[in-house]
């Protein structure tokens, strides 16, 4: 029965902290766009596509170099 006055406290400890993380998550806007990293990985970045394209270019010219 003693034990209760230890897990109480702790109980209420632990329930104060996450509603402050949950606060402290919602005012620095980490909820704000959920889906948004979801979908990133489906597209390429814009640093990638100008890197690749020169690749094919630079591909392309040696092939019409070669003939």
């Amino acid at each position: 029965m003693s034990i209760i006055y230890v897990l109480i406290p702790i109980a209420i400890l632990l329930t104060a902290i996450g509603i402050y993380i949950f606060f402290w998550a919602v005012k620095t806007e980490q909820f704000d766009d959920l889906e948004k990293q979801g979908l990133s990985i489906l597209f390429d970045e814009q640093e990638d596509v100008p890197s690749q394209n020169k690749s094919k270019n630079e591909s392309i010219k040696d092939q019409q170099n070669d003939t």
